[in-house]
C-alpha cells in the first residue's frame, strides 16, 4: 500500500466554536442551542436561561482537578451528549493562573513570579488552555462530539505595521492563552445587539430593539472568523441556532437527535 492510497475526501467532523460577547449578550443561551448539550462550569450562568431550554450541566468547577475529571468522564463513559459546552475560557484563565500560582515551589505570589518567572507561569497556564483544547479534539474523534468554547471580551488597541492603530472587541485572555480558541477553531463568534444610529449632528445616539446578531466573518471592530463562507451578520433567535444552516455537521447532529428523543 502506497502513501497516495491514503488519500481520500474529508467528511464533516464535528464543530469547535468560540462564542464571545459583553455580558449579557445571550452567549450561554446560544450554546444551549446546540445539539444535546453538556455544560462544564467554570461560572453559573445558566440561570439566564429560560427553564424549558436549560441544558444539563457538571456541577460549577471548584478547582482545575475538577475540569479534568469532568472531562474524562465524557470520554470514558457512556452518554447520548453531542456538545460540550464550556462556560467559560474566561473564568478558566483565572482559575489556571491561581493553581500554577498554588504549586509553585518557591511560594510565588502572582503569574509573573511562578514557575521561575520569565515568562514560564503564563506559559504554564497556555499549556492547560491546550490541553483543554486537545480534549475537545479528543470528544469530536471519540465520541462524535461538537465543543462550544464561551468567552467573555474586553476592547484592545491594535497596532498593525502598515496602518493607523485601532480599537477592537478581544477575548478576555492573555495573548499566550488565546490560540487555542482562535486560530484552532472553526467558528468565532461576536455576539452584539444589532444597533441603529439616531438623531442629527451631535446629537447622534445608537438605540437597539434588543435583536442579537452573531459576527462570524472577518471584521476590523472585533475578533471573529469561519471556515463556512459565513459572510452576513446571523440573527439569533431565542431557542435557535444560526450556524445550523451553514455547517452540515450540526444539522446532521440535530437531525439524528431529534430521531432519538421520538425513538426514545
Amino acid at each position: 500500500m502506497g502513501i497516495l492510497d491514503t488519500v481520500k475526501k474529508p467528511s464533516d467532523r464535528p464543530v469547535v466554536v468560540t462564542l464571545c460577547g459583553d455580558s449579557g449578550m445571550g452567549k450561554t443561551t446560544l450554546a444551549a442551542s446546540f445539539p444535546k448539550p453538556i455544560f462544564i462550569r467554570a461560572e453559573d450562568g445558566v440561570q439566564a436561561i429560560p427553564a424549558n431550554l436549560r441544558p444539563d450541566v457538571f456541577p460549577v468547577l471548584n478547582d482545575v482537578e475538577d475540569l479534568w475529571n469532568q472531562l474524562k468522564g465524557l470520554m470514558s463513559e457512556e452518554h447520548d451528549y453531542k456538545t460540550l459546552v464550556v462556560d467559560s475560557i474566561t473564568a478558566l484563565e483565572r482559575m489556571f493562573i491561581a493553581d500554577v500560582i498554588a504549586k509553585d515551589n518557591k511560594k510565588a505570589t502572582n503569574i509573573q513570579q511562578a514557575a521561575g518567572g520569565y515568562g514560564a507561569g503564563r506559559e504554564a497556564v497556555a499549556i492547560m488552555h491546550q490541553r483543554l483544547r486537545k480534549a475537545a479534539a479528543i470528544l469530536a474523534e471519540k465520541k462524535g462530539m461538537h465543543t462550544v468554547f464561551i468567552g467573555h471580551v474586553e476592547i484592545s488597541t491594535e497596532n498593525p505595521p502598515d496602518d493607523d492603530s485601532f480599537s477592537k472587541y478581544g477575548l478576555r485572555l492573555h495573548a499566550k492563552s488565546m490560540a487555542p480558541y482562535v486560530d484552532d477553531v472553526d467558528v468565532v463568534g461576536f455576539l452584539k445587539l444589532e444597533t441603529f444610529t439616531k438623531g442629527d449632528g451631535d446629537r447622534k445616539k445608537a438605540v437597539s430593539d434588543g435583536t442579537r446578531v452573531l459576527i462570524a466573518y472577518a471584521t476590523a471592530a472585533n475578533v471573529s472568523k469561519n471556515r463556512y463562507n459565513i459572510t452576513e451578520p446571523l440573527t439569533v433567535e431565542l431557542g435557535k441556532n444560526p450556524l445550523e444552516s451553514y455547517i452540515p455537521s450540526l444539522t446532521t447532529t440535530a437531525t439524528v437527535t431529534k430521531k432519538e428523543k421520538l425513538n426514545g
